[in-house]
């Protein structure tokens, strides 16, 4: 599952990388109490995540289960920031090629693949909406 967004029942979504779905009927990552990171600030949701393949226009990066301790999704902008969009998250997954350490924002995401360290895979058919509030 996404660290960070799947407590319950995980099941494989088809054709993408080994990140755990919480149900068939929902997007494969769905939000405990507190759900993503904005700059190292942790941000929530008070709605469950809606599918919505290939539709995404804001960034959320997945990681692995287990990835590191307190790991949970990273989000590229929030409400407040110039360019977010409700929430409509086009999903990349963060797999690590070095033992996995935390990251809590975009700029430490993208740094961490710059410096070869941690590899972000597009993965459309993860996209999905879901407004989040800081």
């Amino acid at each position: 599952m996404a660290a960070g967004c799947a407590p319950d029942a995980p099941v494989r979504p088809s054709g993408a990388l080994s990140f755990d779905a919480a149900a068939a009927s929902r997007p494969p990552f769905v939000f405990p109490a507190g759900c993503c990171y904005y700059q190292g600030r942790i941000v929530r949701t008070v709605v469950p995540p809606a599918s919505d393949p290939q539709a995404g226009i804001d960034n959320f990066y997945g990681f692995p289960a287990g990835a590191t301790a307190g790991q949970k999704g990273v989000v590229g902008v929030a409400p407040g920031a110039a360019g977010y969009h409700g929430g409509h998250w086009k999903f990349f997954a963060v797999t690590w090629n070095v033992t996995p350490y935390l990251l809590t924002s975009e700029t430490a995401v993208l740094a961490a693949a710059a410096a070869g360290v941690a590899t972000v895979t597009r993965v459309p058919d993860n996209d999905f909406k879901c407004p989040i509030q800081p």
